[in-house]
């Protein structure tokens, strides 16, 4: 016989700062070397070990063996349990210039798995439903949060379908919607992103709007900001002229 579940035991998990900072390190769907998770945790190597095991033990984290180094890949419930609870977390006090930065660029623009989230996220899919590239068809014309749509989770179901202009739209961004469709994974997903509560675009297209901007060199990388990415002032124009996007940051 089972008793009840132990939602302590898993809890204490992510009581740990440095763990949780491990866990952040990771949540982007990167598989890190433990020595790029320490520093990027700001731990030591046994440190960030200890961490690690405890981690693969409940499962949280998978390790992939590759020559000499184990790769480690977050894993089951851990991205879920990591938004819900910076959802509902109060935001840490900023000692330092550099970590308000990180936290605001993290806001402004991240990386949720293989799609963009945040100001960026939420905006570009506001943006492609008022270019008509996506369409609703619960009668609520945004992007807002539904009744029984879940903090900081992918949508389980949504209600969005491609809209009448999306061949013209996703055709201006470079954005392939046919290679997209024949993938294996659903055409269109859809998360509440945490910082926003609002919906950004995920699924197969999400990802093809994230490949193409990143190639295209409209959204690059923030060094040592972990997911944080950041729009170029040719992704900015573009969007603008595309889209109609004015307000979001970019450097």
């Amino acid at each position: 016989m089972e008793g009840d579940a132990d939602i302590a035991r898993t809890a204490a998990l992510f009581a740990d700062p440095a763990r949780v900072r491990v866990l952040m390190a990771l949540a982007d769907g990167r598989s890190l070397a433990a020595s790029v998770l320490a520093g990027e945790a700001g731990l030591t190597a046994q440190g960030v070990s200890a961490h690690l095991s405890k981690l693969l033990a409940a499962r949280l984290v998978t390790a992939e063996k590759s020559g000499r180094h184990r790769f480690y890949r977050i894993a089951g419930a851990a991205p879920e349990l990591l938004e819900a609870l910076a959802r509902h977390s109060p935001a840490r006090p900023v000692r330092s210039l550099r970590e308000g930065t990180r936290a605001e660029a993290l806001r402004t623009a991240r990386l949720c798995y293989d799609h963009v989230a945040g100001r960026l996220g939420v905006t570009v899919t506001a943006a492609l439903l008022d270019r008509g590239a996506l369409a609703t068809v619960d009668g609520d014309p945004t992007t807002q949060r539904r009744p029984g749509d879940r903090i900081s989770s992918q949508l389980q179901e949504h209600p969005y379908v491609l809209g009448p202009a999306a061949d013209e739209v996703f055709e201006a961004l470079g954005v392939d919607v046919a290679a997209a469709v024949e993938s294996r994974r659903p055409l269109l997903r859809f998360c509440l992103d945490w910082t926003e509560q609002r919906h950004h675009l995920a699924g197969a297209l999400g990802a093809a709007v994230m490949r193409r901007f990143m190639d295209a060199g409209w959204l690059r990388s923030r060094a040592k900001a972990h997911r944080a990415v950041q729009l170029t002032d040719t992704g900015a124009k573009v969007l603008e002229e595309v889209l109609g996007v004015v307000s979001v940051d970019h450097g």
